[in-house]
């Protein structure tokens, strides 16, 4: 497996660098956010470690082009701010370490996110060739498979279908809805919900050729098998 690491600071890469040859990775390297784009246009990494801190573009930045439902991203970074922290992992990384970190751990939290979508993968093809007419739901990366087509979502609309499609036919109001993905999903809000539903049935739609999630007027939404 192949993991890209994005820091400028070359100390520490090489640190990385070696830490992870021993641990069987090939390992690339960017010093910038310009050049990590440029490296991920002719590489695909299992996974990513990205400092934020970056000259030229920003860690931050380079993470809205990563494919992040393809590519797990681990932020590395000195920053140690719940805030900043939390905006991260809504942006898609999969998980953040502050600087300095503990070999042992950071090589455990690597294996276990390769292994992590290693294990979903292979549940996702079992599901769709087992009921390849049925939206199947991948508990373990927060996806949906159709006719083995994968459908990639956020934690968020991955928390709102596997609710409403509990209920099928079933109007969910939206107060009900926030009520009860809360604990999965803190950045969901009332003012927010509505645009998690929409990219949610764009997703979907694209994949079935049909709407399957129905706005109730006055009430919420409903699933539709």
């Amino acid at each position: 497996m192949t993991i890209a690491v994005i820091e400028d600071d070359i100390a520490i890469g090489d640190v990385l660098e070696i830490l992870l040859s021993r641990a069987g990775y090939r390992v690339i390297r960017a010093y910038s956010g310009t050049e990590a784009l440029l490296l991920l246009k002719h590489e695909k990494p299992s996974l990513i470690l990205l400092d934020l801190l970056l000259p030229g573009i920003s860690g931050e930045e380079v993470l809205t082009h990563i494919p992040v439902d393809d590519i797990p991203v681990m932020v590395l970074s000195a920053k140690a701010e719940t805030h900043d922290k939390v905006e991260l992992l809504r942006g898609g990384a999969c998980d953040y370490v502050t600087k300095p970190f503990d070999s042992e751990e950071l090589l455990a939290r690597i294996a276990a996110h390769l292994r992590r979508r290693t294990d979903a993968g292979s549940a996702a093809a079992e599901l769709a060739s087992a009921q390849p007419d049925r939206l199947q739901l991948v508990e373990e990366e927060h996806s949906a498979v159709y006719h083995q087509t994968h459908i990639h979502l956020t934690r968020t609309e991955y928390a709102i279908l596997k609710l409403l499609s509990q209920n099928p036919g079933r109007a969910i109001a939206k107060s009900s809805i926030l009520d009860r993905i809360a604990l999965e999903t803190p950045d969901c809000t009332d003012s927010s919900l509505k645009q998690h539903v929409s990219n949610l049935r764009r997703k979907l739609k694209e994949v079935l050729d049909r709407d399957c999630i129905e706005a109730v007027w006055g009430i919420g939404f409903r699933y539709l098998q």
